[in-house]
């Protein structure tokens, strides 16, 4: 009987320790090098690699002039770069869409994670792309997608492929996607000590 007691156990610790799907993750917020804008006209997508399970949501670092916050975010997923079926789409906003400050960096923006919620996006196993576009904030000031190149990443199909709309290949972002379970927000900020490249790269993506 003991013996049955204690297999009984180690089967339900077994258990317990398996998660019942695995989230995509692109790799922690960097928060120094660059960031490429998701309003003003301007769409980011990156490919992400699904387990089957519904997209029940996702997060993503982001730069912001301070005072600002993402009220609402277009968002959609589709089979090719910006491109293709449309697997799912529809405006973040209200009780599906938060905004948490982190930190600020060293150009004076706010880092932020925006995660957004409520979504069930039913998809195979396989490689899709995430687009974000038309970030809203009360000021009209331009919202930046943080860049971190996947470093830090891990599990299947990462780094993630990147682009954006008027430029095409980019390097990848910091993003999470949750499948079958809650939106996890990007691992801690890397602080990069190199590859800086200043302002005047970011208010390219603002003024062009």
């Amino acid at each position: 009987m003991k013996l049955r007691i204690a297999s009984l156990t180690i089967l339900c610790l077994a258990l317990a320790a398996v998660p019942a799907f695995a989230d995509y993750d692109n790799g922690p917020i960097n928060g120094t090098t660059d960031a490429w804008t998701i309003n003003f006209g301007y769409i980011v997508s990156d490919t992400f690699t699904s387990n089957g399970s519904p997209v029940t949501g996702f997060s993503a670092g982001v730069w912001e002039f301070p005072g600002d916050t993402v009220t609402a975010l277009d968002w959609s997923i589709t089979s090719g770069e910006n491109s293709g079926t449309v697997f799912g789409s529809g405006t973040a906003s209200g009780g599906n869409i938060s905004d948490k400050y982190i930190s600020s960096n060293q150009y004076g923006y706010n880092i932020d994670t925006i995660t957004v919620t409520g979504l069930n996006v039913a998809l195979s196993s396989g490689t899709y792309w995430l687009n974000l576009q038309n970030a809203s904030v009360a000021s009209g000031d331009p919202v930046y997608w943080d860049e971190n190149s996947g470093t830090g990443c891990g599990g299947s199909g990462c780094p993630s492929q990147a682009s954006e709309s008027a430029l095409g290949t980019i390097p990848s972002e910091a993003f999470t996607v949750a499948m079958g379970g809650t939106v996890p927000e990007p691992s801690s900020i890397m602080l990069f000590g190199s590859g800086i490249l200043g302002l005047a790269g970011v208010l390219r993506r603002k003024l062009f």
